[in-house]
């Protein structure tokens, strides 16, 4: 649930920066117009060419998104924030630049006017209308942009100094560094960021309480706690004597959904350069692991997911009504088939799909996977299976945002329940949403077949997300992820 917030609230950030990168555009050409007299453009495409907007809204969405700022922010400077906003709008006016003397724009040329004499007092420091629209956007677009984000950050610190959209976490280490870390994160409230409890460092915990917050226990009890209790996320707090024992926490750490920071007894400046390194008042924190899937990517995802599904629902209805007549003539039971399955974070949902056997319980447990000649399969159902069809109601799923087009194929509560343990990362496949269709789909990695390597082409899709990744997958479904030897 944390992480479909953040989503939102990323949405909401890229469609305010948006509007400030219109505004800004804007602004600039008026500036042009009035300076230099120049009349409004006669055709319509003047309205979209000359303001620069077309240009600009893409690259300066993608540059603040290579600067990491739409990222988490809970546990990073504010200050900083507004650092990385003067950095890329520097690096986007560049590539603006660069931009339109690639694609041979004559906007830099239009209109020059030789001797400027500007303001009355014989200044030249512009002298021609496009340096003089792209310094005012220079100006103005980290000026709004930053007084957008100042808002946006004030009334999330407003809503979470009382008591919502806050992040639960717990703590492992009840020494020193444990009790900087509780007193550094309640000391800034703005971040949401609430110690929910702890777990002692030793073995056995040695006391009830620590900063007022209780000890649920010891590391010999870390998974029966966070099975138990709700935590998104964990903070590592070992202090340097325990540091050899960190490897070991983390591969039991790989059980859970949960995003894992690390707090290091040490200076900043001795942290390895592979982790991603943050600072809280001087106190640093190593993000060790953290869902890919967020920021402008987790934003550019869910919109290819609303547009695509949207899209095969109203190709696919005549279709699936067909499917859907045919299903309640030669069988009894429900045309739609729902099921617990498991997608982002360890989050249940109903999963649909076309009946294609003889009706049973959705909710009946079973912890094996549909063999073939299956004597439950119908008729219609086998051929369903077949071509794959009996997903297409999923695009409800990816609607209603329990699921993505593309993602790791989803599993039942039970058969995670089993697999977590037997295979070490099979829950890093919970850090995206489920979909349905996959990296391990288009290699023809489905049904009776290997869990190992499955698995692998999960991760790696998990750890090399992009945007352009998702749509490769959808250009090679219908050639390799619908009709498959081993779906039965």
């Amino acid at each position: 649930m944390l992480k479909q917030r953040h989503q939102l609230f990323v949405s909401l950030l890229v469609g305010a920066d948006a509007a400030a990168v219109i505004l800004a555009c804007l602004i600039a050409w008026a500036s042009r117009l009035w300076v230099f007299e120049q009349s409004p453009p006669a055709d319509w495409e003047g309205y979209f060419k000359e303001p620069l907007v077309l240009f600009a809204l893409p690259i300066v969405l993608y540059t603040m998104a290579a600067f990491r700022l739409y990222r988490p922010k809970r546990d990073r400077s504010p200050w900083n924030e507004q650092g990385q906003i003067l950095k890329s709008s520097f690096v986007s006016i560049v590539v603006l630049v660069v931009a339109l003397w690639a694609v041979g724009s004559d906007f830099l040329n239009r209109g020059r006017i030789e001797d400027a004499e500007l303001w009355g007092i014989g200044s030249r420091l512009i002298t021609d209308p496009a340096r003089l629209q792209l310094l005012v956007l220079a100006i103005t677009m980290p000026v709004l942009i930053g007084g957008q984000r100042f808002i946006f950050r004030s009334g999330l610190r407003f809503i979470r100094r009382r008591g919502y959209n806050l992040c639960h976490v717990a703590i492992i280490g009840v020494g020193r560094l444990g009790q900087i870390t509780a007193r550094t994160l309640g000391r800034n409230s703005w971040t949401g960021i609430n110690v929910s409890f702890f777990i002692s460092h030793h073995d056995q915990p040695r006391g009830e309480t620590c900063m007022g917050k209780p000890v649920v226990g010891g590391l010999d009890d870390l998974e029966r706690i966070l099975e138990g209790k709700r935590a998104d996320a964990v903070y590592l707090a070992l202090p340097s004597s325990q540091g050899g024992r960190v490897p070991e926490l983390l591969k039991r750490l790989e059980r859970f959904a949960v995003d894992v920071r690390i707090v290091p007894d040490v200076h900043p400046r001795y942290v390895p350069q592979s982790m991603t390194v943050n600072e809280l008042e001087g106190m640093p924190i190593l993000s060790y692991r953290e869902c890919p899937i967020t920021g402008l990517g987790g934003f550019s995802k869910r919109l290819l997911d609303i547009v695509g599904a949207s899209t095969a629902l109203v190709l696919f209805s005549p279709l699936m009504i067909g499917i859907a007549i045919a299903i309640r003539l030669t069988s009894p039971g429900p045309v739609i088939f729902k099921q617990r399955r498991v997608s982002l974070a360890g989050e249940v949902f109903k999963i649909y799909k076309f009946r294609t056997m003889a009706h049973i319980d959705d909710e009946q447990p079973d912890t094996a996977w549909t063999q073939r000649n299956d004597p439950r399969i119908t008729r219609v159902g086998a051929w369903l299976r077949k071509t794959s069809i009996d997903e297409l109601p999923q695009l409800i799923n990816v609607l209603k945002g329990d699921m993505a087009l593309v993602g790791p194929r989803p599993e039942r509560p039970e058969l995670i329940a089993r697999f977590r343990d037997d295979w070490r990362g099979y829950m890093l496949r919970q850090h995206v949403k489920a979909g349905i269709t996959g990296w391990a789909q288009v290699n023809g990695l489905r049904g009776d077949t290997s869990l190992r390597k499955r698995l692998q082409y999960d991760l790696f899709y998990v750890r090399h997300w992009s945007i352009w990744f998702d749509i490769r997958i959808l250009f090679l479904t219908p050639f390799k992820g619908f009709v498959n030897h081993n779906a039965h």
